[in-house]
């Protein structure tokens, strides 16, 4: 936990930084232009599908505001729960960006042999990382509607699943720089990428935190994937 504590530390230490700061900026601009095109999509929707049926039930004059209500419930509701999975994709067509600030402070000779991604390798991870998060929390639902009993065991069960789901996209985002066409295992070791994967969702939850908790999560997971590196090499010798 003490060398996820002290990336974590490092990469906050960085957040002032002017290529960290554009990066931050031009994340959230396009994940809430996204989410903004979602929810027009979701208003579409809900006044075709759902006014209909709202005119039938509800006395003349509420079936606009119940829909306003429902859209703005059913939005936030989204929000919420697709934050993790837009943002941590918009930030892997940007991840090289705040990668690099991070290796050109910190490990500059490992900058300098490090290769961008082509786009369409980025695009490929992308849509690799947001079919693992669907299809990984879509077969933790069952589990969550079981434990829904506890009370807080589907906060728990999800917080440990996108932890694990976290930790390995944000260390591929760094490893793949270095990893060239081969296809090599990620250095960092397992639990070590669901401990940083488990305290950026944890920050996701907080709010104002929640939104530079990728970029945070990018920048500490670079140090770890350094460190693994170099351990890595010292076990070779």
């Amino acid at each position: 936990m003490q060398i996820v504590l002290q990336s974590l530390i490092k990469a906050f230490g960085q957040l002032g930084d002017p290529a960290v700061v554009r990066l931050l900026v031009k994340t959230l601009l396009v994940t809430l232009l996204i989410f903004a095109m979602l929810g027009v999509g979701l208003w579409w929707v809900i006044e075709s599908l759902a006014m209909p049926w709202l005119l039938t039930l509800l006395p003349e004059g509420y079936a606009e505001p119940a829909t306003a209500i429902l859209a703005l419930l059913l939005g936030l509701l989204g929000f919420w729960i697709l934050f993790r999975v837009v943002a941590v994709a918009v930030l892997q067509f940007f991840a090289d960006e705040v990668v690099a600030a991070v290796e050109q402070k910190h490990y500059p000779e490992a900058a300098k042999e490090a290769r961008n991604l082509p786009f369409a390798r980025d695009f490929a991870n992308s849509l690799r990382g947001i079919g693992r998060t669907i299809g990984v929390n879509l077969l933790a639902l069952p589990f969550v509607l079981v434990l829904i009993v506890t009370g807080i065991g589907p906060a728990i069960l999800l917080i440990a699943v996108n932890g694990w789901l976290l930790g390995r996209e944000l260390t591929d985002m760094a490893w793949l720089r270095h990893c060239g066409d081969v296809d090599l295992a990620n250095p960092v070791a397992g639990l070590t990428r669901f401990l940083l994967g488990t305290s950026v969702a944890l920050l996701m939850l907080v709010p104002v935190a929640g939104f530079i908790a990728p970029i945070v999560g990018a920048a500490a997971s670079t140090h770890l994937v350094h460190q693994a590196r170099a351990i890595r090499r010292q076990e070779q010798v």
